[in-house]
């Protein structure tokens, strides 16, 4: 039996949908559409496919949206004046620096130089921490895809056994949080887990973000299980997940592809995360 495809495009396209509704009737009432400020430093091919993307995205649901391309040795001085004079301005409810940096660029600093208000991609010191205690400005946007994703599958998260396969900060921890935050009984592994396998076949759900092409192998499952595939690998010129698909959907329930699974959904989730900042800075 060949596993339910969770279409990543799909979902995306609904709420995407919704969003351009809600962005229209703003118009309509004569109001200034939501603003994502996006800056990317680098030739990075991955992220100049992803900022291309996102630039589309938000031209479609009628975003003002202004993108900041530079140099790979942009000085620090530099990039630190753009993030604060797009703090400063009224027009930007969004501020998406595009990760990884350079080596030169210290990271961490430039991301917490972000407004915690306009930090739609949840990077913040303070929005990290919030997530954690339960109470969010905003959700992480690939983690918030992924349990959007889990409830148009109608996946009652209540008492199932998760597992998280990677540690990051961008995906892993968050998506621990949300899944524990949905009642899930939560298992993060790492290269350092051992028995991987064996906990692996003991899930309801995997969620796999390790950064490792076709990682997850049909010998790792089991069925009836549901497999969310963050992994966005190049093989041999060929995009494909942290799963290999091929071996594994012939043995669970349902799982998303790479590519048209996860990745439409966190471009949806800036989208979103966007319009929750401009409704929060215009109660401020």
């Amino acid at each position: 039996m060949t596993a339910r495809i969770i279409d990543g495009r799909i979902v995306s396209k609904t709420i995407q949908e919704q969003i351009a509704v809600e962005v229209k009737q703003m118009l309509d009432k004569g109001l200034q559409p939501p603003g994502l400020a996006v800056i990317l430093v680098g030739d990075d091919p991955a992220s100049q496919i992803y900022v291309r993307n996102k630039k589309m995205a938000c031209i479609k649901a009628g975003f003002y949206h202004e993108e900041y391309l530079l140099p790979t040795l942009t000085p620090e001085e530099d990039l630190k004046k753009l993030i604060i004079r797009l703090n400063n301005n009224p027009k930007i409810n969004g501020i998406l620096l595009q990760v990884p940096l350079p080596n030169n660029l210290n990271q961490q600093s430039m991301l917490e130089l972000i407004s915690p208000e306009k930090d739609v991609d949840c990077f913040h010191p303070i929005n990290v921490g919030n997530l954690f205690l339960g109470m969010p400005r905003f959700l992480p946007c690939t983690p918030a895809g992924i349990m959007e994703l889990l409830k148009y599958e109608k996946v009652d998260l209540k008492g199932k056994k998760a597992v998280v396969i990677g540690r990051s900060n961008i995906v892993g921890k968050p998506m621990a949080m949300l899944l524990l935050q949905g009642n899930a009984t939560v298992t993060i592994c790492h290269s350092k887990t051992v028995q991987l396998p064996k906990i692996t076949r003991e899930a309801d759900i995997i969620v796999v973000a390790i950064g490792k092409a076709r990682f997850l192998t049909a010998d790792m499952v089991s069925p009836g299980q549901i497999i969310i595939d963050v992994g966005q690998n190049k093989v041999n010129d060929k995009l494909c997940g942290d799963v290999e698909f091929d071996g594994v959907a012939q043995k669970v329930a349902a799982i998303t592809p790479v590519p048209g699974g996860v990745g439409p959904m966190t471009i949806t989730m800036l989208l979103k995360n966007t319009i929750i900042a401009m409704k929060l800075q215009q109660k401020a």
